[in-house]
């Protein structure tokens, strides 16, 4: 089977893959900022921007990614052209941290919104975005472009109200207490806004090329790096100057983990809206107040549900692309008409789903969180910067490699500090394994008992395959003596081309007999193959058996191996019944079959 030509259209441009980042990178602010000073108190201003330093640091090295690949899988293609298993190891800590992304940006969505049993809303909205999802990564992400502009708004209108409080906040600021071990650790559990930064480089593969480039030779710079630029700048700059702000407010109280406010308890997971409510209220009295806080909480709301759909998007993209490269079942990568595969939607929607309906709470989903991405992060980082085959330059490799060794030091640490995060990152990592070696294990057999193939030519001397002129030739795959053949043998007349006919005996449980068996031994092949000799004119053709459990995937071995320009195949004539028990070889075939073989279907 030859899956790896498969390819996802190529067009999202660089303001849909803004504002597809800006979805999960730019929704740190809205419950980072409350969950640091939950750790902090007062003195959660330092952590805050100690953690948007490490943001801009990480940016940047993720302009260097998304330039040096740009067929996306983020990690996973970083890693796999030097270590397999590592690559493998990354995405599925990379696919922990999208499930739990999701999970936990719809949760807080719904309790900035307010409703009752947050979590069934959010179940319902990830259901709903992963629907949306089948049309495609430029659909949802034009959606979430429109997100996206409302809530820079918001943003800037909130950061203007809080610039007249700074002196406040500069009044209130205290110094880190504790020991450095323990601000460490501090600092350690609020890095979710790093999270959605591996979003950009796992998408690099749906993003438009830049002019003058090929899918050959592609290159995406053009749209990945002005999308990082804007969004890294505005997560950077607000998220500083709102968690300052939130240092003017008197009166918060870190309860159980929890921020108590005067007339508010338990604000720390809605921080802005509650800095809105306040500050506006002073400027214009309690019903503006109440009014803007409902905006931030609508808007916020929107952004997060957009973070669930960027989870989802590089959810997808990243199974898509393991399954390309036969690392997963070949189901992850038969793409619907608007190019999205339905069974990577499906898992990528229903574990989400899951996760927010069982866990219900913020802290207990946050406790899961980080131990993936900041993993998925670090081995990028590491696997790259030390890759001396790569065309980087002197400094952009000490930088990738200096914040490589903060980012595995924080990967360390969440290992220690954050038992669940480990449990949950391990059981995916090894659910992931196993499916892996399962596929392999399947693989293995079927290399094991490889395709018995006779290909001789009609006098039956055993020598080499002749070409036509040009090395042109068409592979008809037959089962029967029909109009199909009688075809496939006057296009080759007619083109000059030379025609190889197959034969395949699907047989589910194969035996080391049938791997050996040829197609004299089989009354029904030779029948077929006698006729076709009788029928053929001065250029006859050459034939091809094989028994195989999959028809589809021996047709697509046999149309590469021979190089073939096209690929012949007769409608099949089993009813639906036997076509939805045994599948449908046609469709099948098209899904795995090379972009430079045509393939025709003869009705």
């Amino acid at each position: 089977m030859i899956p790896t030509h498969v390819k996802r259209p190529r067009n999202v441009d660089w303001k849909r893959a803004a504002a597809i980042l800006y979805g999960d990178w730019g929704t740190s602010k809205a419950y980072v900022i409350g969950l640091a000073f939950a750790v902090a108190g007062y003195a959660s201003f330092w952590l805050i921007a100690a953690m948007c330093v490490l943001t801009a640091l990480v940016g940047i090295n993720y302009m260097i990614m998304c330039r040096l690949y740009p067929d996306g899988g983020g990690v996973y293609a970083s890693v796999r052209h030097r270590s397999e298993v590592i690559s493998i190891v990354g995405a599925f800590l990379l696919i922990a941290d999208y499930l739990v992304t999701a999970a936990i940006s719809a949760l807080s969505a719904f309790q900035y919104l307010g409703v009752p049993h947050p979590e069934k809303f959010a179940a319902a909205a990830i259901l709903a975005i992963g629907l949306l999802n089948l049309l495609g990564p430029k659909q949802t992400g034009g959606l979430a472009f429109l997100v996206s502009i409302p809530t820079v708004i918001v943003v800037i209108v909130l950061a203007l109200f809080c610039l007249p409080h700074l002196g406040e906040a500069l009044g209130h600021l205290q110094p880190l207490h504790g020991t450095i071990g323990q601000n460490w650790f501090a600092f350690v559990g609020i890095v979710l806004a790093l999270s959605g930064v591996e979003a950009i480089a796992n998408a690099t593969g749906v993003m438009k090329l830049d002019p003058g480039t090929t899918d050959q030779n592609p290159c995406v710079t053009k749209t990945s790096t002005p999308a990082l630029l804007v969004v890294m700048a505005e997560v950077c700059v607000f998220t500083v100057l709102l968690g300052l702000a939130m240092h003017a407010l008197s009166g918060l109280q870190v309860v159980n983990g929890d921020v108590n406010a005067p007339g508010a308890q338990g604000v720390r997971d809605y921080m802005l809206r509650y800095i809105g409510q306040i500050f506006v209220s002073g400027s214009f009295g309690p019903i503006a107040g109440h009014v803007f806080g409902l905006i931030v909480s609508i808007v916020f709301g929107l952004l997060l549900l957009s973070a669930v759909n960027t989870a989802i998007v590089d959810l997808i993209a990243i199974q898509f692309l393991m399954s390309r490269d036969r690392e997963l079942p070949n189901i992850f990568q038969r793409l619907n008409k608007w190019g999205v595969p339905n069974a990577a939607m499906l898992l990528a929607t229903v574990v989400p789903m899951c996760l927010v309906v069982l866990v219900k709470d913020m802290a207990g989903l946050a406790d899961l969180y980080a131990v993936g991405v900041v993993g998925a992060i670090a081995t990028n980082l590491g696997a790259t910067s030390t890759d001396r085959k790569l065309s980087i330059k002197s400094w952009e490799r000490t930088l990738m490699f200096a914040t490589f060794l903060v980012m595995a030091a924080i990967e360390l640490s969440l290992l220690i500090d954050k038992p669940n995060a480990r449990y949950f990152a391990v059981t995916i990592l090894a659910v992931g394994l196993i499916l892996r070696g399962l596929v392999l294990e399947r693989r293995m057999k079927k290399e094991a008992k490889p395709v018995s193939a006779a290909v001789a030519e009609v006098s039956d001397r055993r020598t080499e395959l002749p070409t036509a002129p040009g090395g042109d030739a068409i592979l008809c795959a037959i089962r029967g003596t029909g109009r199909t053949l009688d075809f496939a043998l006057r296009e080759a007349t007619k083109t000059g081309s030379q025609l190889y006919l197959l034969f395949v005996r699907e047989q589910a449980f194969m035996t080391e007999q049938d791997a050996k068996r040829k197609w004299q031994d089989d009354e029904e092949a030779s029948r077929v193959f006698n006729e076709a000799k009788q029928k053929a004119s001065s250029r006859p053709p050459l034939f091809a058996y094989a028994v195989s459990p999959s028809a589809a995937e021996t047709i697509v071995d046999f149309a590469a191996t021979l190089g073939a320009s096209r690929l012949i195949l007769g409608a099949p004539q089993r009813n639906a019944l036997i076509n939805l028990l045994r599948g449908n070889v046609i469709r099948e075939v098209s899904s795995f079959l090379p972009e430079e073989i045509d393939l025709l279907v003869y009705a």
